[in-house]
């Protein structure tokens, strides 16, 4: 069932998928092209991913892909908790996080979301769905305002050029080194992210066994079980201060020095 992705655990292989696969993703499938994950942050894009897993349930002319501030972004996330509501998909939305553009937070849900999408109709697309229409529709074209930007842009850099040749190659030279740095920039951004996201996966997986750990040592300090063999055994094990040796062959000594714990085969 489709609504299961939506309590899915912290430990599941949906939150393991990298971030380049996400982006591809999306850039795939709504026809964008956004280079981090923290760029979905304005909650535009989970909006029109839902529209596209569930026609006619999103109210895409609310949705706003042109938020910039906190408060549209807000909105965004708003229309979108409203079709979770709608189809009583019990996720819940740290919206305050999302907003601040952190990229560990927005990746986070952005597998979730990819998960549950995969388990609509198995994760087949809607063949017929238009996201550049649909975005239209919103009347909010991501990036038909970027392009006009881009094109004042180059043009006032045509007319403000200076025609001495020695200026004209300085000037490129000058662009050809701040894209060369801006390309190292990005590179290492994206590797410092993925170290996060390791050392994050990793903690997450350290308080899963940590927390298993801790529920056998509550059971083990019950009062009509603290007292056996057994339980001293799991202790021993337990309560190990040498990370260098191995604290099983002390614990099965405890159980071979009590042989009422062990059934007589030959009885």
């Amino acid at each position: 069932m489709a609504l299961a992705a939506a309590n899915i655990g912290m430990m599941d292989g949906a939150y393991f998928v990298g971030r380049n696969e996400i982006l591809t993703w999306i850039n795939t499938t709504l026809q964008l092209n956004i280079a981090k994950v923290e760029e979905a942050c304005s909650g535009a894009v989970q909006c029109q991913m839902m529209d596209m897993v569930h026609p006619g349930v999103v109210p895409m002319h609310k949705v706003n892909f042109d938020a910039k501030s906190e408060y549209e972004m807000i909105q965004n996330y708003k229309v979108l908790q409203d079709v979770f509501n709608k189809l009583k998909i019990a996720k819940h939305i740290e919206v305050n996080k999302l907003v601040k553009g952190r990229p560990l937070d927005n990746l986070e849900f952005l597998q979730w979301l990819k998960r549950y999408c995969d388990s609509i109709n198995g994760g087949i697309a809607n063949e017929n769905y238009n996201p550049v229409e649909r975005r239209s529709k919103g009347g909010k074209e991501r990036g038909s305002k970027g392009s006009n930007k881009a094109t004042k842009t180059l043009q006032a850099n045509s007319v403000g050029r200076v025609s001495t040749d020695n200026d004209y190659y300085g000037s490129k030279m000058t662009k050809v080194d701040n894209s060369e740095q801006e390309q190292q920039i990005q590179e290492l951004s994206e590797k410092l992210g993925e170290l996060e996201l390791t050392l994050d996966n990793m903690e997450k997986e350290r308080d899963f066994y940590f927390s298993k750990l801790r529920d056998i040592e509550i059971l083990c300090q019950r009062h009509e079980l603290e007292h056996l063999p057994i339980t001293k055994a799991i202790q021993k094990i337990l309560y190990a201060a040498d990370a260098t040796e191995s604290a099983l062959p002390e614990a099965q000594g405890i159980l071979d020095t009590s042989p009422d714990l062990i059934p007589d085969e030959s009885a």
